[in-house]
């Protein structure tokens, strides 16, 4: 067994791919050996700004020799299909066996395929790696890129070390010739290093001032930003994703630290720390409590914004330099705070031009604006949001709040798009607004909602409970989906262009984190000033289906949203009752009594369904209305039903009825009424605890009780009876869309 070592070397690979060219080289290299048939052991895969390197462990010296047998056409077979099969095999006709299978003659092909040397493989697979590498951009370059036959790759590709055990495997892809010699550090290390073997290659790259081990380097940045951030009295703001690409910049992380000046904090934190970490690749600190008071060059602390939370920004950031200078840093430091110190300047001069004018006046810009070619403006959308927003707090009371500061809010909550400062960093739109509000001295639940209204933005993301901010948050995501629910753009597949999952699912967590109470077909109503009721079924719809797929994970499978989707006969306008429902009844069925209780249903509406029995719904179905029960609530009609179902339980109970069909009348005529009630105070638990007692005589009914009597009166009373036992347990959830 040998340690397989395969380096490729080229120029700077961005750090945003190195993670996925890690999986493609590994991925290659296994569909390459398996097609070989050469079993691996681990395998590493190592990234650097300036390699992709892989270690495979346990290959073997060589394949194993393999006999194949493929069948054939039996003998008599046409010519045609002889040597069809023999081009097939790549065998001649001549080498053609033949055996007896199901006592007739047949053909065979018998392949014995020779073992061959893992290096030989290797060298035939090492260029068709590099051939088939996928990467999201790459090039050609030099003389040979006139052809588009030559390679392509992120970067020119300048060295291969391809090395099995201690020997080198011998191939060229492309003019770059495979060896044991690789290069160090730009700066560090002059000259080659020649790698003996997988072993030892790591070693030699660090001894050349390169840490290959991408997670080794992360590490040395994460914990090295600390360490100076500490050494400093700060406290580093910890950013995953920035460790992740600064490792990807470097091969020899030094992380350092840095000041730029204290007049720099009169900006938004989050300006500062965007700056330094889009534009700089920069970690940026906070003060510990002890130096709250004091900055760091003991100048007089700046006020900091409040939604910077307790802990104030410092004026010190973190590079990540990939030299070891010899004056500890100094002159890199100085060189990147001075490029810093530019970035903070522009972002200074936006946040002072912009503040002269006010956001009402900044709004104005929004007419300039298209939203969509099919629904106008920014300002168009800004005023239906404002609409919206004062309907939800002033009529629907959903939140309850101050209906002219949502109003307010929702009017000025798009004006920070067409500032400057958003304008530079357009991750900063609705927290620019919400700092301009403040400064202009607007009303703390005005600059709130300005600022929190794009909230919640993900599965993760804090769900605003202020309600001001929940008015014109709800507003505003109403807006996106019906909007273009209306001119029927959905969303299609994993397209989702314009972002309506996730207004949907933000919809979802407000009305839940807030306990709201919204109709779809009284919100549309306000919002187009008609109704609608197809664009409210369709919008119900998509809603719903995204319910299903958040309450999945809680263990409230998709078809208990099916069973609850119906209210009264129709579609069910309110997404937080069927998601009542639907917990009420995941936690129903998942007790014994639940689970026997759907078993009966099932059983009951599979006799009636066989008997084509609809009971008194049937008859009410003749009254020409298109859903037999859709009137059930009506109180003209209710005397009508009530009459007819008088009129059958008196002719069923010409007989006397057997105790389990006695009992199983008395637990409907108990537990009816009280579901019914349960349902009419929304109280589902409690409706499903009054189904729970009929569990126990609708088991004994079947067990005891013969449904398909001989006497006619007694066949209808007790299919009635199944029938008004299955009407009951619609009434709390439609049982029939439940699985299983």
């Amino acid at each position: 067994m040998s340690d397989f070592l395969l380096e490729l070397r080229s120029e700077e690979i961005p750090a945003r791919m190195q993670a996925g060219a890690r999986a493609e080289l590994e991925k290659l290299f296994r569909r390459e050996m398996d097609a070989a048939g050469v079993k691996t052991g681990a395998i590493t895969v190592w990234s650097t700004p300036r390699r992709l390197a892989l270690i495979a462990r346990g290959l073997p010296e060589a394949t194993e020799a393999v006999s194949e047998e493929l069948k054939g056409p039996p003998v008599g077979a046409p010519d045609q299909a002889i040597d069809g099969f023999c081009r097939k095999a790549g065998v001649e006709r001549g080498d053609l066996e033949t055996r007896e299978v199901k006592g007739r003659a047949t053909y065979f092909a018998v392949k014995n395929i020779p073992g061959r040397a893992t290096k030989d493989l290797l060298a035939e697979a090492i260029p068709a790696i590099v051939r088939d590498f996928s990467w999201p951009k790459s090039m050609r370059w030099g003389a040979a890129s006139i052809s588009t036959e030559s390679l392509r790759w992120v970067r020119p590709l300048s060295g291969i070390v391809a090395l099995l055990g201690d020997d080198v495997v011998e191939c060229e892809v492309h003019g770059v010739t495979s060896g044991a010699v690789t290069l160090g550090h730009r700066f560090h290390h002059s000259g080659d290093i020649t790698i003996g073997n997988a072993d030892d290659y790591a070693m030699k790259l660090r001894a050349g001032h390169v840490i290959v081990d991408h997670e080794e380097r992360q590490d040395l940045i994460r914990s090295g930003a600390a360490k100076v951030a500490s050494e400093a009295g700060l406290t580093l703001v910890e950013d995953e994703g920035l460790v992740i690409e600064n490792a990807g910049l470097t091969e020899w992380p030094v992380p350092l630290l840095g000041r730029f000046e204290e007049d720099f904090l009169e900006v938004p934190p989050e300006t500062i720390q965007l700056t330094a970490r889009v534009n700089q690749k920069y970690f940026v600190c906070h003060r510990s409590p002890a130096q709250a008071g004091a900055s760091g060059d003991g100048a007089q602390p700046t006020e900091v914004p409040a939604s910077a939370g307790t802990q104030q920004l410092a004026n010190a950031f973190i590079c990540t330099a990939n030299i070891e200078a010899e004056d500890g840093g100094a002159r890199v430091v100085d060189g990147n705070r001075k490029v810093l110190a530019a970035r903070l300047a522009d972002a200074r001069f936006f946040w002072d031009v912009d503040r002269k004018k006010t956001l009402a006046e900044h709004a104005k810009g929004l007419e300039r604006i298209t939203f969509h070619e099919k629904l106008g403006t920014v300002a168009d959308k800004v005023e239906r949001v404002a609409k919206l927003a004062d309907w939800l707090v002033f009529d629907a009371k959903a939140p309850n709040g101050d209906h002219k500061l949502a109003r307010q809010a929702a009017e000025l909550s798009k004006a920070d798009l067409v500032t400057e400062m958003v304008g530079e960093f357009p991750e900063l739109q609705g927290l620019m607004g919400g700092y301009y509000a403040k400064a202009e001295g607007l009303p703390v639940e005005v600059s709130e909602a300005i600022r929190d209204h794009y909230k919640p933005v993900g599965v993760n993301d804090e769900v605003p409970t202020a309600p001001t901010t929940v008015a014109v948050s709800l507003a505003d995501k109403l807006d996106n989906l019906l909007s273009f629910f209306k001119i029927d753009i959905l969303p299609t597949g994993s397209k989702d262009p314009f972002a309506l999952r996730r207004a949907a699912l933000g919809y979802l967590r407000l009305v839940q984190a807030n306990n709201l109470k919204l109709s779809l077909d009284t919100v549309i109503h306000a919002w187009d000033g008609r109704p609608n009721s197809g664009l409210a079924e369709k919008l119900a719809d998509f809603l719903l289906d995204r319910l299903a797929v958040q309450l999945r994970d809680e263990g409230v499978r998709h078809d208990f949203i099916q069973a609850s989707r119906s209210w009264q006969g129709r579609p069910d306008m309110r997404v937080d009752r069927v998601e009542a429902r639907a917990r009420a009844l995941a936690a129903f069925l998942g007790t014994e009594d639940g689970a026997n209780l759907l078993a009966g249903y099932k059983r009951a509406a599979n006799i009636l369904k066989k008997e084509d029995w609809h009971g008194v719904e049937g008859e009410i179905a003749r009254t020409g209305e298109e859903d037999p029960l859709a009137l059930v609530d009506d109180p003209d009609m209710k005397a009508v039903i009530d009459a007819k179902m008088a009129e059958r339980h008196a002719k069923a109970l010409s007989y006397t009825p057997e105790p389990a069909e006695k009992a199983l009348m008395d637990a409907l005529a108990t537990s009816e009424p009280a579901a019914a009630r349960a349902i009419e105070a929304e109280d589902f638990s409690q409706a499903m605890a009054a189904l729970a007692s009929l569990r126990a005589p609708i088991d004994r009914f079947f067990d005891e009780v013969t449904v398909n009597a001989e006497e006619e009166n007694k066949r209808a009373h007790r299919l009635d009876l199944l029938a008004a036992f299955r009407a009951a347990v619609h009434k709390v959830a439609d049982f029939s869309r439940i699985e299983g």
